[in-house]
């Protein structure tokens, strides 16, 4: 697969990934029609590069080539020269909203980490990678709202809790697949652990505490994330970011009660619903 996109100077690595296998709401109804399309380029962008981040035919060179690419092309860096679509798309949603690359070059930067770092070995070397992966998607979000700078605070901690949440999800998988372990080395080895016991049918007590080790940084972040949707200015972003606060912390509780490797844990349509629900009414509270 490599050797042949190299030839023909194909960067996309498509997954097959788009925004329904999401946690948590993309570019929802309940954000103003005119910026679903930019929230939408942004997200391609996000997943095309995070696919070629994950892609394990190719070589961490090959990746950081590509992502190169991809940076390069955002930036307008290399004029007259062929772009991926997704790029495209994304230079010209920068023009047409006045905002600059940092956030696009912020995600693939942790892309690019992705592609050559396979452990972490703390909290804060976690948290390090999450105000790349996470954080700049709800700064891009606000920015393009043209809310103030002060909310990235409290949205910094909703993207990062939620990035955490999504590596206990996934947390067998990534190993599995790709040699790649977001739990903190440390805290395994405080508990007296390995990587390998996440390749187990069912967590140890020994890794059941590691996991709620990183379930209660999760609820430490949300206690500044709730204050997300009282801070934002547009209405409708108020209600989408209290759903996510809602999405957020059930399936944090989810994960407490659960075990992501004994099963798949994940949000119910009826989670869905009743969060949906409870953050229009809070929306209306907050917004203005």
């Amino acid at each position: 697969m490599a050797d042949a996109a190299a030839k023909t100077g194909t960067l996309e690595t498509p997954s097959g990934k788009w925004s329904g296998d999401e946690n948590f709401p993309v570019g929802s109804w309940l954000l103003p029609a005119g910026l679903r399309p930019h929230v939408a380029a942004y997200y391609a962008i996000a997943r095309t590069t995070d696919d070629i981040a994950d892609n394990p035919d190719l070589s961490p060179e090959e990746k950081l080539r590509r992502l190169d690419a991809f940076e390069s092309a955002v930036k307008d860096e290399t004029p007259g020269e062929p772009i991926p679509a997704t790029a495209r798309r994304m230079r010209e949603s920068l023009a047409q909203t006045g905002l600059g690359p940092r956030h696009v070059v912020d995600i693939i930067a942790a892309f690019k980490q992705d592609a050559t770092k396979q452990r972490y070995d703390d909290w804060d070397d976690l948290m390090g990678y999450c105000m790349l992966s996470a954080s700049p998607v709800g700064r891009y979000v606000l920015d393009l709202h043209g809310e103030d700078r002060s909310t990235w605070k409290a949205s910094d901690a909703l993207c990062n809790a939620l990035q955490v949440l999504n590596h206990l999800q996934d947390c067998q998988d990534d190993y599995r697949a790709l040699d790649r372990v977001y739990v903190p080395e440390t805290w395994l080895r405080e508990a007296g652990i390995g990587v390998d016991a996440l390749d187990a049918d069912r967590a140890s007590a020994a890794l059941r505490s590691v996991i709620d080790r990183l379930l209660d940084g999760v609820d430490d972040l949300m206690v500044q994330a709730r204050g997300l949707p009282g801070v934002v200015r547009n209405r409708r972003l108020a209600m989408e970011t209290a759903i996510i606060v809602r999405l957020a912390a059930r399936l944090s509780a989810l994960l407490r009660a659960g075990d992501p490797l004994a099963g798949r844990v994940a949000l119910s349509r009826w989670d869905f619903a009743r969060a949906g629900a409870g953050g229009v009414v809070g929306g209306l509270i907050f917004g203005r």
